[in-house]
């Protein structure tokens, strides 16, 4: 793989996540890749976090982020922007299962590679909307 600038592969792993190419992202992971989501909660390794990148699109079909600002500071790359996507169980998109919320990303870039992916986004939105889908 070329190597790019940091910022260039972060917005590489938006653009993967965006299309749902398990290959893409997969091959921009380094392999001890680790995974932070707004929890705290930890994926760690290629493999474990490829496996939940699928089951997540599956989760939410639809699934996007958009990102207003990037901010680089030497192998630290922090972009703030929108997550939004559509929860369904089934495969039916629902607009009433519909959710979009503020979200800042930090992913931590080596060589060409993101070795360190963190997700801060209020996950409320999705929780009630899993919840109520679950009655």
């Amino acid at each position: 793989m070329p190597n790019f600038t940091p910022a260039k592969v972060a917005h590489m792993f938006v653009d993967a996540i965006n299309n749902q190419s398990l290959d893409r992202l997969s091959a921009l992971m380094a392999e001890n890749h680790v995974f932070i989501d707004s929890m705290g909660m930890k994926v760690e390794g290629k493999a474990a976090m490829r496996e939940a990148w699928d089951r997540y699109f599956h989760m939410v079909p639809d699934y996007t982020v958009t990102i207003y600002d990037t901010f680089v500071k030497g192998k630290i790359v922090v972009m703030l922007g929108i997550a939004q996507g559509t929860y369904s169980a089934d495969g039916t998109l629902s607009p009433e299962n519909r959710w979009s919320t503020l979200a800042a990303w930090r992913a931590l870039i080596c060589g060409s590679l993101v070795a360190e992916w963190q997700v801060f986004a209020d996950n409320e939105p999705i929780r009630q909307i899993v919840a109520r889908n679950r009655k």
